[in-house]
């Protein structure tokens, strides 16, 4: 532990204790007041980020991390507009969950509390301060930021507008805290801080997922990487496919629900031929084909294209036979986190749905719909793929444990 991180813990412990009690419209006027101020800075926002994009050139970071990295006012608008749906929501602590009598007399419910402390190790997108700030405050828990390195001046200036809110709103300033400095020994004592900190979010590349799953001593809820793939079943429509299809790849390809992989069914292929993957080359996208799905333009894909988050203008795409086959290849290559397919057969749709366990799957939609924001949690702190406590997007329910309250009348067991 560095002396930054205990005195960071001990504060962020001191601030969840407060947190943990605080009234809902508390909470909501920090978070609305944040937003308010983010948009009034917004210039100071936008020139800390003018720094940080050459910061960013200077260690060369790819297009899409360039793109993760880099802020307009459309974006510091969206990050507004988050912290005010994220305001806006049901107070989740203090939600009975279930409730029941027992033939004993108890009265018991399961209640929603918070977690405690949160740590949010993330790398480029300067926006995640506000979401995971806006989230953990909503949620009752104090957090600890540690945004990347090439971030580091839109955090700081994102950070201090979220303390205007916490003072505004009369909430330890302590609530948010963001690590000050690009050393990485305050990534380490992050991650040994069993003391003070109680699961720890990674949110970036394999290379610091990896990192963060290896080393840490504190559970982590997390996702390696967003290997997603699009399924086109014999059933699917022409139209509705062209257009999710060459969605899902190019909206933003640095993101983890951009679309890795294109399976489509040789049914569907032997009617409407290679269309697909020709609006994939028009649109800039690089595609790596194997067998029969090569046709002119397309790169022969070796067996490492399968598997591959390339995050950049590039998919793999291979022609399946059938919904089987596709489920076949998702399992094998797959990483749990988004897969869709498309078709208007619902009974294969369902088997789809039923034989695969990706954190979220869809129908007839573009795995960029792999966001919390889309799922109506005004923000996410990430994407988790394991299998236990959260799930998928991970908004303020999801960063919320329960406490079980037993009611009795002088009852004694016997």
């Amino acid at each position: 532990m560095t002396e930054t991180m205990t005195a960071m813990g001990r504060a962020a412990r001191a601030a969840a204790t407060i947190l943990a009690t605080a009234a809902p419209e508390a909470k909501a006027l920090a978070l609305t007041t944040a937003a308010d101020a983010i948009w009034a800075t917004r210039a100071d926002i936008l020139a800390a980020n003018a720094k940080d994009m050459d910061f960013g050139r200077e260690k060369g970071l790819s297009p899409a991390m360039m793109d993760r990295l880099m802020l307009d006012e459309a974006r510091v608008q969206g990050m507004c507009d988050g912290l005010r749906a994220v305001a806006a929501q049901d107070d989740p602590i203090g939600a009975v969950i279930d409730a029941w009598d027992r033939p004993n007399g108890l009265h018991i419910e399961r209640v929603r509390t918070p977690i405690g402390v949160i740590g949010v190790i993330y790398e480029s997108r300067p926006n995640v301060t506000a979401d995971a700030g806006a989230l953990c405050l909503k949620s009752g828990n104090a957090v600890i930021l540690r945004g990347g390195s090439e971030s580091l001046h839109s955090s700081i200036a994102i950070h201090a507008a979220l303390v205007t809110g916490l003072r505004a709103a009369d909430l330890p300033e302590a609530a948010i805290q963001l690590v000050p400095t690009r050393d990485r020994a305050e990534v380490t004592a992050m991650l040994q801080a069993v003391d003070y900190i109680d699961v720890i979010v990674p949110r970036g590349g394999k290379g610091l997922v990896g990192l963060v799953q290896r080393e840490a001593r504190v559970p982590v809820f997390a996702h390696l990487e967003g290997i997603c793939h699009v399924y086109v079943d014999a059933a699917a429509d022409l139209e509705k496919s062209r257009a999710v299809v060459v969605n899902a790849k190019t909206r933003r390809t640095g993101i983890c629900g951009s679309a890795e992989c294109l399976l489509i069914d040789r049914a569907f292929w032997d009617q409407h031929g290679s269309v697909l993957i020709r609006d994939l080359m028009a649109a800039g996208v690089e595609v790596h084909a194997d067998g029969d799905a090569q046709i002119e333009g397309t790169i022969a894909a070796t067996a490492d294209d399968f598997g591959h988050e390339f995050l950049d203008m590039i998919i793999a795409a291979r022609i399946v036979d059938g919904v089987d086959d596709a489920i076949a290849h998702i399992r094998r290559y797959g990483s749990n986190h988004t897969d869709a397919i498309l078709t208007e057969d619902d009974a294969v749709a369902d088997k789809f749905f039923r034989h695969l366990d990706s954190a979220i799957l869809l129908r007839n939609a573009s795995t960029q719909f792999a966001d919390g924001g889309e799922f109506g949690m005004g923000a996410e702190i990430g994407i988790a793929t394991g299998k236990l406590h959260a799930r998928g997007p991970v908004g303020a329910e999801q960063l919320t444990s329960f406490k079980y309250l037993v009611t009795g009348n002088g009852t004694v067991r016997p």
